[in-house]
This record gives structure tokens, sequence and C-alpha cells, in this order.
């Protein structure tokens, strides 16, 4: 089979190594080079870093609503094109182009989560489970039918960051075994959507991580887990602006005002919230480095000494 493989970040490098292995890529797609970095230099996405050590061809269009870059795909003559969070929008003509058409690996059991942060939103939902999708295109978002899909738990501590890996390794695994029925003549049959249970994984905000202390403590602790590794929950702590990397609910009753430092001690920080407590395990100083709450109180004796207890 002809492939044309269509995405930018981490999230799509496993996919992109199953279509290597599964069919002939004839080009991949992926974001122009970003400024990064302190010095802002142009840098490759990891899909480009992946397809030039596979040795594949990189094509890095701004666009392809133009006439150009539909003539280009033209002419690739791809039998199937696979696109994992390439970023852009693929026009209806773009869609129409390749004999099987395209198919999305998408991080959430559709209908729920469509959109770019299904991730995040599953965890900061409290959602017990989410998985992938391998999916038909059409021109709604994310609305195509679904192929096949896989279902996983979502752990009671997990990090955005550590199911975005594991998602990452499970749409690989459906997406080769899609190609492997196609490859066989044994196209995935569609299963349109049901129109019960939509809902949108709205993009991620900076503003978002800035955490009130009013809130519940369960909802506070699945933000702090949501938002890592980005854009990271921050919260004033004792007068002190902090970053979370790291916290969980106590179902503790309490009549403290909320932002109150309730416990300090080795096992964590306890911060009252609108209702339960907070417990801080792992934070971060302005400019400083990612700590535990035990290093953090030996520079905020302040805390320690009036709020420890056994």
């Amino acid at each position: 089979m002809r492939l044309v493989f269509a995405g930018t970040p981490e999230f799509a490098v496993p996919s992109l190594r199953v279509a290597a292995s599964h069919g002939d890529v004839v080009a991949v797609y992926t974001q122009p080079d970003r400024p990064a970095g302190r010095g802002r230099g142009l840098s490759a996405s990891p899909v480009k870093q992946e397809a030039q050590r596979l040795g594949l061809p990189v094509l890095q269009p701004q666009t392809l609503r133009t006439l150009e870059a539909r003539r280009a795909l033209r002419a690739l003559r791809p039998d199937l094109m696979i696109v994992v969070a390439y970023g852009l929008l693929l026009p209806p003509k773009v869609l129409a182009t390749p004999a099987f058409g395209c198919w999305n690996v998408h991080a959430s059991l559709l209908p729920r989560w469509r959109g770019a942060a299904p991730i995040q939103r599953a965890i900061e939902a409290g959602d017990a489970q989410t998985g992938v999708c391998l999916m038909q295109m059409e021109q709604g978002l994310d609305t195509g039918p679904v192929l096949l899909s896989q279902v996983i738990p979502i752990g009671v501590e997990e990090t955005a960051g550590q199911l975005h890996a594991r998602l990452a390794d499970l749409g690989a695994q459906v997406l080769a075994d899609g190609l492997a029925l196609l490859r066989a003549g044994m196209r995935p049959a569609p299963r349109p959507q049901p129109d019960e249970g939509v809902s949108y994984a709205h993009k991620l905000d900076k503003a978002e991580a800035r955490l009130d202390w009013s809130q519940a403590a369960d909802v506070l602790a699945r933000k702090v887990r949501a938002f890592h590794p980005w854009p990271v929950a921050e919260a004033e702590l004792a007068g002190e602006r902090v970053r979370l990397h790291g916290a969980v609910a106590l179902p503790l009753a309490h009549a403290a005002v909320p932002g109150t430092v309730l416990h300090a001690g080795r096992d964590g920080i306890d911060v009252a919230c609108g209702s339960g407590a907070l417990r801080i395990r792992a934070l971060q100083r302005a400019g400083g480095k990612v700590v535990t709450a035990a290093d953090y109180l030996n520079a905020r004796g302040d805390l320690r000494a009036p709020l420890a207890r056994s």
C-alpha cells in the first residue's frame, strides 16, 4: 500500500513507525519547523525527526488548502492517508484524494472528548477509563465513523504525561490492526458515532492552571494530574506562588479558610480546600527545580514548625 502519514508531536511517532512497517510510506506531512528553546532557533517536530531517521521524504506545507498542495498530494497516488495529531485542517478535496480516504488515530472513546485535548480533559473530568479510536475522517471535527477501538483504565494517580505515553502506544497498536486488515482485503467496518454522549476537549489554556482553593480537593487533584507536564498547575501557598507537580485529595473535614495550610511534614503539605484538603507532594518555586514537599519545607521552616503534627 502507498501510505501518506500526517502528524506532528511525539504522540504520533509510534504510529509513524507502524505505518512504515506496514506499507510504503511515500511521504510524511508535518507542520513547519517552529522556534523553540531559549535561543528561539527553528526546531523540527518529533515526527519530522523520526521520518528523517527512517529515511522517509518530508513535506511541510503551511496549509493543505492551496491548489499546489492538493496537486502534490495527488501526485503521490496514495492508497491511504494516516493522520495522527497533525494540527492542520484537511479540506474535503484532500480527504477524498486517497483511494481508501483518511484514517485518524484519536486518543479518546468517541464521541466523548472530540477535539484538541482529549487526554487532559478525560483526567480532569474524573473519567475511569479512556482509549483510542481509529476513525474514518470526514469534514466534521472528529465526527467520522469508528473503524476500531481499544479501552484502557485511567490510573487513580496517573498524570496526562503518563497516560499520553500509554495511549500513543495503544494508538499505534490499533493502527497496526487496521492496516493488517486492509492489507488482507478485510477493510474495517465503519461504525457511525452515536448522537448521545458527545463532548468536546477544548485546547488547554495556561490560565486554567491557576488553582482556586475554594474548589473541592478532588477537583484540584485532578487538575494537577491533567495539567502535568503542561501547563503545570500553580497556586498560592502561604504567600508564595508555586507550581504543583504532585498532589492527592484528602477527604478531610475542616472549618479552615480555603488556602490555609493545615499540616506540613515529610508526608506532604495539606492545604484546606472548599471541601477536603489537597496534599502537595512535589512542587516548584519560581526559578527553582522540582522538589519534594519535605525538601521544600527545609527552606520554609515557618510552615513546618508550628503546623507539623504526628
